[in-house]
């Protein structure tokens, strides 16, 4: 799979990112567009993952920056779980379905796109940013100690609260999906 954008994909999704990024300064306060663009310039593989997140309506947006490893942390921030629903949790889950499989699963998607689930702190730390999964949900890093149980939790805001919550992890939602993020 070719994990490169062309030049005009590139213009045009580095657009895309700097008008959501202007429109969005509480979400990164004190960062600059010019320094973050310059780090996305020099990184094919990382456009292509926002580009992949941008196509399945993620509305990914810098929401962090870690000054020990110079990194920008790009979150998922559309209002709803992005149109990549109706997946199991991971392989595992799906390949146990006997019937009415899903597509896909959460885990080897993200993989696929390059990026990382959420986990349930990094979850949090997005509604702090806004109101997000108001009537979706999105599934998140599940501890291994539940997993191996056979469950997989996921999270949303009800009711001006984030809740977490469990369900088997071979069960799939149309109106479930998964945020993701990505370091740059």
């Amino acid at each position: 799979m070719k994990k490169k954008l062309t030049q005009e994909q590139i213009i045009e999704l580095l657009k895309i990112l700097k008008v959501r990024f202007e429109k969005n300064m509480h979400r990164h306060k004190d960062l600059k567009w010019e320094k973050i663009q310059t780090k996305l310039e020099v990184s094919p593989e990382k456009l292509w993952s926002l580009q992949e997140m941008e196509e399945t309506e993620g509305e990914p947006d810098v929401v962090d920056y870690d000054k020990r490893t110079d990194e920008y942390i790009f979150f998922d921030c559309s209002p709803e779980s992005p149109k990549r629903r109706s997946l199991c949790y991971d392989y595992q889950a799906w390949n146990s379905r006997k019937a009415n499989k899903p597509e896909s699963n959460v885990i080897d998607k993200a993989s696929e796109m390059g990026i990382e689930l959420l986990t349930e702190e990094q979850y949090r730390q997005l509604q702090e940013l806004g109101k997000f999964d108001q009537k979706t949900s999105s599934w998140v890093q599940t501890p291994a100690s539940i997993r191996e149980l056979g469950g997989a939790i996921f999270c949303d805001r009800r009711y001006n609260t984030v809740f977490m919550y469990h369900n088997g992890a071979d069960s799939y939602y149309a109106a479930r999906g998964f945020r993701g993020l990505l370091k740059i």
